[in-house]
């Protein structure tokens, strides 16, 4: 049975709990059929569906039984699958495509990280990809006809001690000469853009900041399910409950993957599975330079508006933002081991929470509302890979690390012009060639911390 919504058309329908976005109720909603064209969401929809006591709204995406063969088979039902099947479709006419996932769409990563999006960073390649994926933010709602809720409130990157002040002012010039829109802020503009903070703390006073002011967060659940409308518009079986068991090679050449539903026949397979990757990669018959960690998350019980933007410490490794529903959003650093766990723990509030509270003193006195983590892939620069693999037909998008949401749609913009046509210039630089190369786009030491 396909999903049911109606549209996300106010911050307040968006953050429902989901029996309510999701409602199966008899009567309440009718399907859509294969070929029936998508019913557009706007204000006038909304006040006609009020009429009607809201029983013409249509699934959001069909759930169909996988066909035996597909052109494209994509493993990952996150944001980057779903980007890359919507992008496959809309620039490049292959519409003739699966997207599998194990478990629920948007159910990994995309639906565990803190939302932030920027382009702030100091290697060209990595602007140049992150800087596509900002824009495409600014106009996806438009784009799939879904309210994503991107905010464009800045993000402030806080410089704490000289080192990281001198890289930052580093960062702000590479910016410039990317054509991105960043610049290097005092300790007083600092305090007027976030008044709660305490910039005269006693170990890591505030010298600082690098600001970058189109830069925000979105709603990342609306991510997901917005790609998912449209790819299931444009003709694409999205299947859920439908893990990848082995991939089938013909020699040096895929064939096909065998599933809990059944094998799937197709020449071309793209592999979007976040922390997972090296397991499919093992089934395709290769190794990945990658490891897999936990990173946690928390929010707090919501309070009233407080605070407008997002602010980043690296140096206590800490960030923390404000959601609509009035949560403060905490993240930190990931865990100091490798595991596929997807729950919080205590150390993690420790560790992030005390340094937080020194430049935010007023979370001091919050309670936590809840907890999780997700499983992050680690490269050795911790630079993403978007690659042909040796395995032909096989392509894998994999290694964000921390950082995956903020690149969702420009990732899958250019992992679907590589996989259509076999290259694509916002990947080049990311190959898996470069490790044994020696071309690593080393971030971790351009940021000095892993994100």
């Amino acid at each position: 049975m396909g999903h049911r919504a109606a549209p996300v058309m106010s911050q307040i329908s968006l953050n429902m709990p989901l029996r309510r976005i999701y409602s199966d109720a008899p009567g309440r909603t009718t399907g859509r059929t294969e070929g029936t064209p998508m019913k557009r969401y706007s204000a006038f929809a909304i006040a006609r569906e009020a009429f009607r006591h809201h029983t013409g709204w249509t699934r959001a995406w069909r759930s169909p039984a996988p066909k035996s063969r597909y052109d494209v088979v994509i493993v990952g039902a996150g944001g980057h699958g779903l980007a890359t099947a919507y992008w496959l479709g809309k620039n490049h006419g292959i519409t003739n495509v699966a997207v599998l996932e194990k478990g629920w769409l948007g159910g990994g990563n995309t639906g565990r990280n803190t939302t932030i999006i920027r382009s702030n960073y100091l290697q060209d390649p990595s602007a140049a990809l992150y800087e596509k994926s900002r824009s495409l933010f600014e106009t996806m709602s438009q784009d799939l006809n879904y309210n994503v809720m991107f905010s464009p409130r800045g993000v402030l990157m806080l410089a704490q001690t000289e080192h990281e002040k001198r890289g930052y002012l580093r960062t702000a010039h590479a910016n410039a000469l990317q054509g991105i829109d960043t610049r290097f802020i005092g300790p007083k503009e600092v305090k007027e853009i976030c008044p709660i903070m305490n910039t005269e703390g006693p170990r890591y006073p505030v010298l600082g900041g690098l600001w970058q002011k189109r830069a925000g967060t979105a709603r990342h659940d609306a991510v997901a399910w917005g790609y998912a409308r449209a790819c299931s518009d444009m003709g694409m079986d999205i299947i859920e409950q439908c893990e990848v068991t082995g991939v089938t090679r013909d020699g040096g050449k895929v064939t096909g993957v065998d599933t809990t539903r059944g094998r799937i026949a197709t020449d071309k397979m793209g592999i979007v599975v976040a922390g997972h990757s090296g397991r499919l990669a093992e089934m395709a018959g290769f190794r990945l330079p990658i490891e897999s960690v936990p990173l946690q998350a928390l929010v707090s019980e919501p309070i009233k508006p407080c605070m407008d933007i997002v602010v980043m410490a690296n140096t206590v490794h800490g960030y923390l933002s404000q959601s609509d529903k009035g949560e403060m959003v905490i993240g930190g650093g990931t865990d100091a081991y490798n595991a596929y766990t997807q729950r919080g723990s205590f150390h993690h509030i420790e560790e992030t929470v005390r340094s937080l509270i020194e430049i935010f003193p007023m979370i001091s006195r919050l309670k936590m509302l809840r907890q999780w983590g997700g499983i992050v892939d680690m490269t050795g620069d911790r630079s993403p890979i978007l690659s042909k693999t040796p395995v032909d037909g096989i392509f894998i998008n994999c290694g964000w690390g921390t950082g995956g949401f903020k690149a969702t749609p420009g990732s899958g913009f250019a992992f679907a012009e590589l996989m259509a046509t076999g290259k694509s210039p916002l990947t080049d630089a990311f190959s898996l060639d470069r490790f044994r190369e020696g071309r690593f786009i080393d971030e971790s030491v351009a940021a000095g911390v892993a994100h």
